[in-house]
């Protein structure tokens, strides 16, 4: 019998074929090489519908290079298509619905807007929750900014940064207006009267573009530039939740994001933590319970939404130590790692998905050779209770 064999299935960026992630699926294939899995990547447009077959990408670590040969399906597929308003995105749903029946590792995780509604049903998370409204009218934003000194606009499926605003009340009634654009351009900040809050932002088009209004948090380090925290929770080679690890983001200057690839860098969580509470005791306690609280929220998505391998989750820790979840995100990057010098958490935050899949192809494996066993059985035996 050969080796399990894993499909990444991913969206190209462009129509010449740009892979967004091409040196990290070289990693994976080199680690899934050592660990006998065999891997390559592929994208909706890679399958041909009417032969079942696969023109897959497929990278060798001797000679470092990328070549094309049409495959068969893999035994499990290991989804890392991220949203994007292209018609590729559009075959992806195609895909997605008529091989909905094949082993993935990650099923597709709900909107920002779904994923808070349902965590708030949960008592055990609400406190660790921001207050979210769907943009519906100016009614709503209103009401968040009489609320709350600090608020966010987020579209509801954004990505990277992308299209938020951060409005702040000041002492004089003003609201000041930061952000970034759809293209992750800094927006100079705007002092606006509250009354004139509604026509400034008039040419977002909050509504049809499916926009959040979420309760902000003060995280602004002593310079000046905000900061948070990503937490990476994946499955293990036991087929458990586990934190691979967490690490901190300090946004760039004039930044209302920690974002990475908006200008942020990255530190351990340890020495960002540290200081921005200034008590070690009281790091080491936030710590531990940001990461029991990180499992708890990827056991209880999964039991909502279906089979997941992998969570990042961004968190935010006030200065009471009081921690907050800000945004779940179901296909991770992993170059906070990296860029924080940990990377012994990075090489494991690649392997962890390939362990996981072949903890899952063997559970698989283990129950079709369960059930041939009782059917050999029942056809030996007919009519035995």
């Amino acid at each position: 019998m050969g080796q399990p064999v894993l499909g990444i299935l991913t969206l190209y960026l462009n129509d010449n074929g740009l892979l967004e992630e091409r040196t990290v699926y070289q990693k994976m294939t080199e680690a899934g090489r050592k660990l006998g899995l065999d891997i390559f990547v592929f994208t909706p447009d890679d399958v041909n519908y009417k032969q079942n077959r696969i023109h897959a990408l497929i990278f060798d670590p001797a000679t470092k290079r990328w070549s094309r040969k049409w495959r068969s399906f893999p035994h499990l597929i290991y989804d890392r298509c991220r949203i994007q308003r292209s018609s590729r995105f559009e075959r992806l749903q195609v895909f997605r619905s008529k091989y909905g029946h094949l082993t993935f590792l990650n099923r597709v995780l709900r909107n920002k807007w779904t994923v808070y509604k349902t965590m708030r049903r949960e008592e055990r998370f609400r406190s660790h929750l921001p207050l979210t409204r769907s943009y519906e009218s100016p009614n709503d934003l209103t009401e968040m900014v009489r609320k709350y000194p600090l608020v966010y606009l987020k579209p509801i499926d954004g990505t990277g940064g992308r299209g938020i605003l951060r409005i702040e009340k000041q002492r004089d009634g003003t609201c000041l207006i930061q952000g970034r654009d759809l293209s992750r351009r800094i927006i100079s900040p705007q002092l606006v009267k509250l009354s004139s809050l509604h026509s400034r932002l008039s040419g977002w088009n909050l509504k049809n573009r499916r926009y959040l209004v979420q309760q902000g948090i003060q995280l602004k380090l002593p310079n000046g530039r905000v900061h948070d925290y990503r937490m990476l929770v994946q499955k293990n080679g036991r087929g458990a939740w586990e934190v691979t690890g967490c690490a901190g983001r300090v946004g760039a200057a004039r930044s209302i994001t920690s974002n990475l690839h908006g200008g942020g860098h990255a530190r351990t969580m340890q020495s960002l933590l540290s200081q921005w509470l200034g008590d070690e005791e009281k790091t080491k306690a936030v710590k531990q319970h940001a990461e029991e609280l990180g499992v708890e929220i990827a056991d209880f998505l999964e039991q909502s939404y279906g089979r997941l391998c992998e969570l990042a989750l961004d968190l935010a820790i006030d200065r009471n130590g009081h921690i907050w979840l800000l945004e779940v995100n179901p296909k991770p990057a992993r170059e906070v790692f990296a860029q924080a010098g940990e990377r012994t958490t990075y090489r494991r935050a690649i392997t962890r998905p390939l362990e996981y899949a072949l903890w899952l192809y063997g559970q698989k494996k283990n129950n079709r050779d369960k059930a041939q066993v009782a059917d050999a059985q029942e056809k030996a035996n007919p009519g035995t209770p």
